[in-house]
């Protein structure tokens, strides 16, 4: 969704970083990339699951950018967000933001991460390919019979 002021994407394809389309009136263009680091609160993962309601958080996003433009006085506001899995490495999150001046562009992209990661509903969820493998063998011991408790079979534990 488009307009000359403001671009909102979301997507599950792996982001694009545009090039910059400088301006004569705009003295600062300021980019951000979230990125998807290997470790989230203390533990070591592997990916990040991204879940949206897309047309609430477009409108959202929207709605977000119209306020940052009234309150920072910026240009153009371009905003793009990954859904599904984003693995670790790759960007989750693109905002370029161009104002007359660098203050009011930096400020308006810190204020718009804020809003958007209070306001958006956009939701993640660690990934760990360790936890996915552990339970798959559990998963397989307890159908092949092995009890992890070590106290009898299960497949003779269930009733006929």
């Amino acid at each position: 969704m488009a307009t000359e002021f403001c671009e909102i994407l979301i997507t599950a394809a792996p982001l694009k970083i545009p090039a910059p389309a400088f301006r004569a009136d705009a003295g600062a263009v300021v980019d951000f990339c979230g990125v998807v680091r290997d470790g989230e609160a203390g533990a070591k993962i592997d990916a990040l699951d991204y879940e949206a309601h897309t047309a609430m958080a477009e409108h959202q996003l929207r709605k977000i950018a119209d306020e940052a433009r009234g309150k920072f006085g910026v240009h153009t506001i371009t905003l793009h967000h990954r859904i599904g899995r984003v693995p670790v490495a790759e960007p989750s999150l693109f905002l370029r933001v161009s104002a007359r001046h660098r203050e009011p562009a930096l400020g308006a992209c810190a204020w718009i991460i804020e809003r958007l990661k209070a306001d958006v509903p956009i939701w993640k969820r660690e990934f760990q390919v360790s936890d996915f493998k552990s339970q798959i063998e559990k998963t397989a011991r307890v159908l092949s019979g092995e009890n992890q408790s070590g106290v009898g079979n299960l497949k003779s534990e269930i009733p006929s």
